[in-house]
Order: structure tokens, then C-alpha cells, then sequence
């Protein structure tokens, strides 16, 4: 009978298996919190527009410019209004 040779077996570290969980916990969390964030954020920036545009009716500003106040670069709407005012 040949002896066989003994195989080296390469033991792994093990690791802690709560830890795993607990940071994709963590990581799920704090993405919930900006999302949840950035959700109130725009809720509150539309209520202060509206709050807005509804005073300038009262005040006879037009509504639109108001409105354009708040707008991105590329809004087509604002483009064409300061477009027809003479506005750059």
C-alpha cells in the first residue's frame, strides 16, 4: 500500500455573517433617507411655487413669470416667454 500524500487544505477565514447583513441594512437605509429626502424637498419647493404664483395673481404679476422663476435652463415654456418679453 502506497501512502498518499496529505493535501493541504486552505482554510478560509470565516467570516461574521451578522456583519454582512448589517451593512446592507446600513446601506439600504441611508439610500431610503436621500430618497425620502429629496421626495420632500421637491414637495416643499412645488407648495412654495404655488404659495407664490397664487400671490403674484393677487398682485397682478404675471403668473407665468413666476413660475419661470423656479424653472431649469431648458424649459421650453420659459424660453419662449422671455423670448416674446424681450427678456434674455
Amino acid at each position: 500500500m502506497i501512502p498518499r500524500k496529505k493535501e493541504k487544505v486552505i482554510m478560509e477565514e470565516e467570516k461574521p455573517k451578522g456583519l454582512h447583513h448589517v451593512t446592507t441594512f446600513a446601506i439600504t437605509l441611508v439610500a431610503l433617507s436621500i430618497v425620502v429626502a429629496v421626495g420632500i424637498y421637491e414637495m416643499n419647493e412645488r407648495k412654495l411655487m404655488a404659495s407664490n404664483i397664487e400671490s403674484a395673481i393677487t398682485k397682478g404679476i404675471d403668473p407665468l413669470t413666476v413660475r419661470c422663476s423656479y424653472a431649469k435652463d431648458y424649459d421650453t415654456i420659459c424660453i419662449a416667454h422671455a423670448a416674446a418679453n424681450g427678456h434674455k
